[in-house]
Order: C-alpha cells, then structure tokens, then sequence
C-alpha cells in the first residue's frame, strides 16, 4: 500500500486547460517551441539558481562552475528537446518537424524539480509545464492549453547522476504524455 502511494505522489498528470483539441483532428505534423520561464527547486527565478549553482562549483574547482552553467542552457537544444519531440511524435502520431504546419505545440517549462542521486540518497528530477497550441501563422490565437505536472525524471536503473540525464528523461516523459493524451483526446 505504501509503495503505490509513493508512485502516485511523483505521478505525472496531464489536463487540458482550456481550448479545443478537435482543430488538431488529421494534422500530420506540428512546429515545435520552447520556452523555459522557471523556477528551479527552492528558487524562484531560474538566474539565482544558476548564480548559486555556478558560485559553489567555481568555488570547489576552477571553471567547473563555468562548464556546468554552459552544459544547463546546450542540454536544452541538445538532450531535452530533442527527446521531447522524438516521444511525442512516437506516441501522437504527429511529427514535429513541420516547419509549414498549420498549428504551433509551444512547451512553456514553469517549474524544474533537478533532484540529485549521490548513490546512497537521490531525489528524482521532475519538470512541470504548459504545451500549448496556438494557429502557426496567427500564434495569439490559442487553440489550447494543457498543463503537464510532475513529469518524472529517473533512470530507473538508478544510473542519474548527472543532472542533465535526469532532466533529459524528465522531457523524454512529458512528450511521450502528452503525445499519448492528444492521441487519445483529439476527436
């Protein structure tokens, strides 16, 4: 009985805000954006996170700090978003690289969980975020938005410890969701 309240405490849940998901009925593709306008664990402003962050590793080692504040903005162009469309396309049967497509999937990240794993404790990663669909030639025009809370971010073989690999599963979660949830809502 425990063990199943842990595993729906960190359960993903995914909702359609408001807005309509028929306009998506027949589409083939999607363009893809991403916005990350958030806070990061106990930080309200992503910037003082990456201060601190950045701060405690020069501190340790020379440089390290630089290196880590580099690999935290490249992991999202080079891991998550990547991942993101790869699972999202798998699982709604839209592709995500249609540059002339009719409707836009903006994926707003509000809120980064990064967790850590230092092999005898660990926190999983989590992301929460909003995907919303807006008309690709008119992007004030919202067809609808979808929250996304709590995607899980863990390798399952407990392998996580850099927090990029953490994260990168964490958006690898949240597009093979919200795929699925189109797949099944789009009428």
């Amino acid at each position: 009985m425990l063990v199943c309240l842990v595993i729906v405490g960190y359960g993903q849940k995914i909702k359609l805000l408001e807005g309509d998901l028929a306009p998506l009925k027949g589409q083939t593709s999607v363009k893809t954006e991403f916005k990350y306008e958030m806070s990061v664990g106990k930080f309200d402003k992503e910037e003082d996170y990456i201060a601190k962050k950045k701060s405690e590793l020069n501190e340790k080692e020379a440089g390290r700090g630089d290196t880590w504040e580099q690999s935290w903005v490249s992991d999202r162009q080079d891991r998550f978003e990547p991942q993101f469309r790869e699972l999202f396309s798998k699982y709604s049967d839209i592709s995500t690289v249609g540059d002339n497509a009719d409707y836009t999937l903006i994926f707003k990240t509000i809120k980064t969980e990064p967790g850590f794993n230092v092999g005898v404790a660990s926190k999983p990663a989590f992301i929460d975020g909003e995907a919303w669909i807006v008309e690709s030639k008119d992007p004030s025009k919202v067809v609808a938005k979808i929250s996304v809370v709590k995607a899980p971010g863990r390798d399952v073989m407990g392998f996580d410890y850099e927090t990029g690999a953490r994260l990168q599963e964490a958006y690898a979660k949240a597009g093979k969701e919200l795929g699925a949830f189109l797949k099944k809502n789009i009428k």
